[in-house]
């Protein structure tokens, strides 16, 4: 059964959290475990959100350390689904710290996972496809399958040969 495709908008997730000292480490900053939880968490929502159906993690394809989070900050994680397969998902969040004092918000990181959607014995099942909504999601949009194709030779379920999307960047 193929599912109507939905926009991007459907799929928003946001979240907030305060750094406790229980969630740093000895120089002040946020754990990157801790990190991973929080991003698994808003990126389940928004899969979950996308599909209407229980999801599974099945990969986290990239995560940039590219800023320390330190005590006392406000990070704020924004999810949404960039792209639906067959029975996955890939699922976009940008990771954005603000200041307490400043209100400054900053992008710190940004993650991209992969997500099933399961029925209720536990079998993969369909989802609908995207409609990215402004530029930027399109963007995204265009190079999930790239990325999926990259995932999916990498772990050994895709022969290099048969990745047209890739090799077409390089010809």
């Amino acid at each position: 059964m193929t599912k109507t495709a939905r926009p991007t908008t459907d799929s928003y997730a946001e979240t907030t959290h305060l750094v406790l000292p229980n969630d740093t480490n000895t120089m002040g900053n946020l754990f990157g475990g801790q990190l991973l939880k929080w991003l698994d968490i808003s990126c389940a929502i928004s899969a979950h959100r996308h599909c209407k159906r229980l999801v599974v993690t099945v990969a986290v394809n990239h995560v940039g350390f590219d800023r320390p989070i330190k005590l006392g900050d406000f990070v704020t994680i924004k999810s949404h689904v960039s792209r639906g397969f067959s029975t996955s998902m890939e699922v976009w969040s940008d990771v954005w710290v603000e200041d307490q004092l400043t209100g400054e918000k900053i992008l710190a990181n940004s993650a991209i996972y992969t997500f099933v959607a399961i029925d209720q014995a536990g079998r993969s099942c369909s989802v609908p496809d995207v409609i990215p909504q402004d530029e930027e999601q399109q963007k995204r949009y265009d190079g999930a399958l790239r990325r999926r194709q990259l995932r999916l030779i990498l772990s050994g379920k895709m022969k290099a040969a048969d990745a047209n999307e890739l090799r077409a960047l390089f010809e």
